[in-house]
């Protein structure tokens, strides 16, 4: 290109290195514009691909297409030029090469921020109404991500400057290894961290039981969650701990299974009894979001005559349970009244015997 341009030139009257100059302001006049065109159109086109997407990423690419710094397309169409020229030196060309070389590195730095930047906050934007531990995460994500890109390029950078950096990668690698060892109890909860967020057996506004404790899920941190029990203290745990632990989950409970009893004494008449799994029933299925199951005459006890009764409260909220179980309770007070029967409470006989010839045996309770 370089040749036929000084060609025409040279059909003009103009010299050789009048020629060369020309050529480079040409080129470096026409990249400058050329460059501008691409990233105006292809900035254009994700954009409008963007508007029918759903993802963060397609809007973080426009994002970050927009940082091509202009000192980059400057640098870039002045190297373009430099071809048009011959540079005085044998390494003039390589030092040029060396140096947008750099030049690109610092822009694909730029380029890759903005991306991670602008992906994880779009993410995060999204995420954190519904998925707060999860937004929090992903920001954590997006560091480490940006720490692992800038090691990427420093080292092509060195790389470029002619440093070796097969031994800076190895001691790299060994420095590593000791740091992981040194630190393996953070890094294991920063991983249970991230099992938390993507296996999600609990978010933050769950109530969940581990063990002898229970409380509401308020944070879930890199490497602690952090509950508030029912009496009001903050309960925190070891994220690694906490998932070798067996979890009840009890917001996501589609609905609640309940079991009581009720006893009654031991005097009352069998055609009574008889009538009390119907009583039962009919004091549940009177409450509404309920779904009775059964009611039987179960046992006999040490002071009373036992019935159990199972139903579904079809809400997993505690205090609605807690409120047909209250209903339920007076409805079959008041059931149990109008059959004449009556709950039994703990009670013992004892007999007393007179050890006089002329006495009988009396009893007690």
């Amino acid at each position: 290109m370089r040749e036929k341009l000084n060609e025409y030139l040279s059909a003009y009257g103009v010299g050789d290195v009048e020629g060369q100059w020309i050529a480079a302001v040409i080129v470096f006049f026409a990249t400058l514009v050329i460059v501008y065109l691409i990233r105006s159109i292809v900035v254009w086109r994700v954009a409008k691909f963007a508007e029918r997407s759903t993802t963060v990423w397609d809007d973080a690419a426009v994002e970050s297409l927009r940082q091509t710094r202009w000192w980059f397309v400057l640098a870039f169409a002045v190297f373009c030029g430099s071809y048009m020229i011959e540079l005085p030196g044998e390494r003039t060309r390589d030092v040029l090469e060396a140096v947008m070389v750099l030049i690109l590195l610092l822009q694909m730095a730029i380029w890759g921020h903005t991306l991670i930047t602008a992906g994880a906050a779009g993410y995060v934007e999204r995420r954190r109404p519904d998925d707060p531990a999860a937004a929090m995460t992903v920001s954590a994500l997006a560091m480490i991500g940006k720490l692992v890109l800038f090691t990427i390029l420093f080292l092509l950078a060195l790389d470029n400057l002619g440093v070796d950096v097969t031994a800076l990668i190895a001691g790299l690698g060994v420095g590593g290894i000791a740091v992981a060892l040194a630190v393996q109890n953070i890094l294991g909860d920063l991983l249970a961290s991230l099992s938390i967020v993507f296996d999600k057996p609990f978010v933050p506004g769950d109530f969940i039981v581990v063990g002898d404790k229970s409380g509401t899920v308020r944070n879930i941190g890199l490497k602690t969650t952090r509950l508030q029990s029912l009496s009001g203290e903050q309960l925190v745990f070891s994220n690694n701990d906490l998932l070798q632990s067996r979890i009840q989950n009890f917001k996501l409970m589609s609905e609640r299974r309940v079991v009581f009893s009720v006893g009654l004494t031991y005097d009352t008449p069998r055609s009574v009894l008889q009538q009390v799994p119907d009583l039962l029933r009919a004091s549940v299925e009177e409450q509404e979001n309920v779904r009775f199951d059964r009611a039987h005459f179960k046992s006999f006890g040490d002071f009373s005559l036992n019935f159990e009764t199972v139903y579904y409260v079809l809400t997993p909220d505690y205090a609605a349970y807690m409120d047909i179980q209250q209903a339920i309770n007076l409805s079959l007070h008041e059931r149990i009244e109008q059959v004449g029967a009556e709950f039994a409470f703990p009670t013992q006989t004892l007999y007393v015997e007179d050890m006089r010839p002329d006495a009988k045996t009396n009893s007690t309770r």
